[in-house]
């Protein structure tokens, strides 16, 4: 699930972002989530990504990206014009978009516990876009 995201960052900013990351972190409690709902962007009649909305857990996800929001905007990363939906990408369509019949429901609606936050680094190589973590954090329990 991503928060935010950052788009090239200097290589001597990642500490400044993690620092900001490490505050935005301590001031939320771990917590329980579900999938509700399957969807595309842009829609489904033309998915370009395919994604798992969150049901439990979503006004917490909401809080830490706004969190997020906030902590990040003195660092020169711009606010999101539009407002945070909480899901899961679960993958892309390579080429043309494609038209999909998703369920309405998740089946069995599956939960997890959310108890890190990890701020990812994505280079582009020849077979897709490669994540590794740059720092991860944990949710402190007891807020």
């Amino acid at each position: 699930m991503t928060l935010k995201f950052l788009g090239e960052v200097p290589e001597g900013e990642i500490e400044q972002i993690g620092a900001a990351l490490r505050k935005v972190c301590a001031d939320h409690a771990p917590f329980e989530a579900s999938l509700s709902s399957f969807g595309a962007f842009p829609s489904a009649r033309r998915a370009r990504v395919i994604w798992a909305g969150t049901g439990a857990g979503s006004e917490e996800l909401r809080a830490l990206a706004a969190d997020v929001e906030t902590a990040f905007e003195p660092l020169g990363f711009g606010r999101e014009d539009r407002p945070f939906v909480p899901h899961a990408t679960l993958g892309r369509v390579r080429g043309k978009p494609v038209r999909l019949e998703l369920p309405a429901i998740v089946p069995g609606k599956p939960g997890f516990g959310i108890s890190r936050v990890e701020l990812m680094e994505s280079k582009l190589a020849a077979g897709g876009a490669v994540y590794q973590t740059v720092h991860s954090l944990a949710l402190p329990s007891g807020c």
